[in-house]
């Protein structure tokens, strides 16, 4: 078994979709469109046979005020970018291009080398090394 792909909710797919390709390197199908239910979707993917994205768009879904990631569900997922020195390059870039940075480089106590940035809707992404 594995996971497939993981949906957020959107008011931008065109922003949440250039900030994956660019940062992350993933590919998305062409947009998704259901006028009757106002719904729109990308499927974005990590590489061949890698899990995807499916970033989604519909009139009637509204924002929950607060902080995304520190209410009950998803709190956050992770993406795996390669090496240390891969996740200090990326780091660097998003920290330059005026991204928040939510949690530092680090070491962490299980093992990880990671920081986590949020994405331009606030969804918290941690990004690590294999």
């Amino acid at each position: 078994m594995k996971i497939d792909h993981l949906a957020l909710w959107c008011d931008d797919l065109e922003r949440m979709k250039a900030f994956y390709m660019q940062y992350f390197g993933c590919t998305a199908n062409a947009l998704y469109h259901n006028p009757k239910k106002g719904f729109k979707s990308y499927f974005l993917a990590f590489g061949e046979g890698g899990a995807r994205i499916e970033l989604m768009k519909r009139t009637d879904i509204t924002e929950e005020p607060l902080h995304r990631g520190f209410m009950k569900g998803i709190a956050h997922f992770d993406i795996v970018v390669g090496t240390e020195e891969d996740v200090n390059t990326l780091h660097h870039r998003l920290l330059a291009d005026g991204y928040t940075i939510a949690s530092p480089l680090r070491h962490t106590g299980d093992g990880y080398y990671e920081f986590a940035v949020l994405d331009p809707e606030g969804n918290y992404v941690e990004v690590s090394a294999e």
